[in-house]
């Protein structure tokens, strides 16, 4: 290597009467001899918002002068407290917790000392099941520290579900309120395991989920189960030491977290992420939105951490970068939102675009101080333009749309805060740092030219380590080359900003025209009277599939379905005008909430009558 400096600095010496930009040159044609790539070929540096057009087919790497981050989740965390140890680190408004750094760290450590005394050992699972609350963040911390693998369990989950990602994980215990709104936590767990009642608690035997001893309440004592306060009580310094010990043992390359996938077709898979995997993503994803120079930063964070963006985004950052993490309700509440920034002067907010619609909507929004809120992050879904513009105008100028999946840890493109409109409007960022970014033909596999649609495909530190105990699922999804197979189409500029055009599976074919739902919605937020729109392919004997949008109309304001129509003919081809327009009051959500289109499908069927035998 030494050697190829020395002749690189020699042969620029000999041509430097040609000036800088000669200088230039000569090192693009030396490393084309020796590499035979041309230089655009070598990637795209992110260090700050590309504005060179160094690409010249639909692949990035994103080269970066910060090197990848080799520590655990419990290293990161301990680098923080030892550098700010009075700081706020989190917030919870409803319950009234307020903790800094430092009390967080002791209430860390006393955790994973109890969990360690609960005879729970490296490489056990732990299921988190319930809403966002203090227990929720300190025991992803504690898990970590203890090298516990944490299952992130949906709150929504019904019986039959939770019973799945237990027995799927191999559970040793789970945590839970006994109840929050309408969800009986503890009465669904005595349904699946009447065992439960009569057992000695951390102790409990049952044929149906075998290898779980634990359940740990949170807010009240049941039989036969231990409150969180025992856990809290029960690390003696015998198991102080032992935990001291573990950290020696423990490898930012070991499996920390499961979290399982929505579940809207199929059985739900966990996706297995690393310490390696969570932490660098929430470095990167930090020095984008600018955690590194925005003094004191408040993040309000509504969205569930049982989701990447709330664990990742929210504690695991807080650990990184040694911000304030704000979480406004143990549930989503619009109003919540708004009087948490107003009482917390929160400096940067989270949210699918779904919650940043609800939140505008509040009929007493403008009666809110939100003068403290800089920048935000907008992800989860495809963010429509219009909802971008509008949030823009109320005065977020910086907002930032990311992308990503839970299988990549999960952001993978994310835009700046110092992008113009259109960059913020149109596409959802640049790629992120170490990271690799092709589009391609989904049924060749070959990459296709700059601004060409495909499937995105993802390489690099971010890609989960697997679906748990699921082979299959795991190989169709992940190539031999480590290739990770998103499954969204979309298109990559010069500049490696990506447009998201909608998911493979959510595409519409129309007598043998390939239509994407989510061109029609962005087009459909441009009409004034249009609050939210969603486009799905409904049966059609003739035609294979017909467009039908679902359509929320902006409160006070009434529209038809033959003014819908007319809005949409002459501005697009016509076989992408809807046939069937509905109007709804909200559509099926995941708890993450992102909107479940094959349950809408099934929904806009049967409201037109097109459901087989009707």
């Amino acid at each position: 290597m030494l050697t190829k400096i020395g002749s690189c600095s020699r042969t620029l010496r000999s041509h430097c009467g040609g000036g800088l930009p000669g200088a230039l040159k000569v090192l693009q044609r030396s490393w084309t001899r020796r590499t035979g790539l041309p230089a655009a070929s070598r990637g795209i540096h992110v260090d700050s918002p590309p504005n060179i057009p160094t690409l010249t087919t639909s692949y990035a790497h994103g080269t970066s002068s910060s090197p990848l981050v080799h520590y655990t989740i419990a290293e990161a965390l301990q680098r923080t407290v030892d550098r700010v140890p009075d700081r706020e680190a989190v917030v919870f408004v409803q319950d009234g917790v307020r903790k800094t750094f430092a009390e967080f760290q002791l209430d860390v450590d006393k955790a994973a000392a109890g969990l360690l005394a609960l005879g729970l050992t490296k490489g056990d699972r732990l299921g988190m099941w319930g809403p966002n609350t203090y227990e929720w963040v300190l025991l992803q911390f504690a898990t970590a520290k203890a090298g516990i693998i944490m299952v992130a369990v949906n709150p929504a989950y019904q019986p039959k579900e939770v019973e799945f990602a237990l027995r799927k994980s191999g559970c040793k215990a789970v945590v839970c309120p006994a109840q929050f709104k309408t969800q009986k936590y503890c009465d669904m767990l005595r349904k699946i395991c009447p065992e439960i009642e009569t057992s000695t608690p951390g102790d409990i035997r049952s044929p149906r989920l075998p290898e779980l001893r634990a359940v740990i309440v949170l807010d009240s004592r049941q039989p036969g189960m231990l409150h969180f306060e025992d856990v809290m009580q029960a690390g003696s310094s015998q198991y102080v030491q032992q935990l001291h010990d573990l950290q020696k043992k423990i490898s930012f390359d070991d499996p920390i977290n499961i979290l399982f996938t929505s579940g809207t077709t199929g059985a739900p898979k966990g996706a297995t992420l690393s310490h390696h995997n969570m932490v660098n993503n929430a470095f990167y994803t930090g020095l984008r939105v600018g955690y590194s120079w925005r003094p004191n930063t408040r993040i309000c964070l509504p969205v569930p951490l049982y989701h990447c963006f709330g664990s990742v985004g929210g504690g695991l950052c807080m650990a990184l970068h040694g911000i304030s993490v704000v979480f406004p309700s143990a549930g989503y509440d619009g109003k919540a939102n708004l009087a948490a920034i107003e009482s917390e002067r929160c400096t940067f907010i989270y949210g699918t675009p779904t919650m940043y619609v609800d939140m505008l909507s509040q009929p007493d929004f403008a009666k809110y101080d939100l003068s403290s809120i800089e920048a935000g992050i907008m992800a989860g879904s495809p963010c429509p333009p219009e909802l971008i513009r509008k949030i823009i105008a109320v005065g977020i100028k910086e907002i930032t749309i990311g992308y990503g999946t839970t299988e990549n840890s999960p952001v993978t493109f994310c835009g700046s805060t110092t992008d113009n409109l259109e960059r913020k409007a149109e596409t959802c960022g640049y790629i992120m740092d170490h990271l690799e970014a092709k589009i391609v033909n989904p049924t060749t596999g070959e990459i296709v030219p700059l601004g060409m649609i495909g499937e995105i495909m993802i390489r690099g530190y971010c890609v989960m380590l697997e679906y748990w105990a699921d082979k299959e699922k795991t190989k169709e999804c992940i190539t031999p080359e480590g290739w990770y197979k998103t499954g969204d189409i979309g298109s990559m500029d010069a500049y490696s900003y990506l447009k998201i055009e909608g998911r493979i599976k959510d595409m519409i074919i129309r007598g043998g025209e390939n239509v994407y739902p989510a061109e029609i919605e962005q087009f459909l937020h441009t009409h004034p009277k249009v609050k939210e729109a969603q486009v799905v392919g409904v049966q059609d004997e003739r035609m294979g599939e017909e467009i039908c949008a679902c359509i929320k109309v902006v409160d006070g304001e009434e529209c038809t379905a033959e003014e819908i129509i007319a809005f949409c003919k002459g501005q697009m081809a016509h076989f992408k005008v809807p046939r069937y327009v509905l109007f709804v009051d909200s559509y099926p959500l995941t708890v993450t909430g992102k909107i479940q289109k094959n349950i809408l499908r099934d929904i806009s069927e049967e409201k037109l009558g097109l459901v087989k035998g009707k």
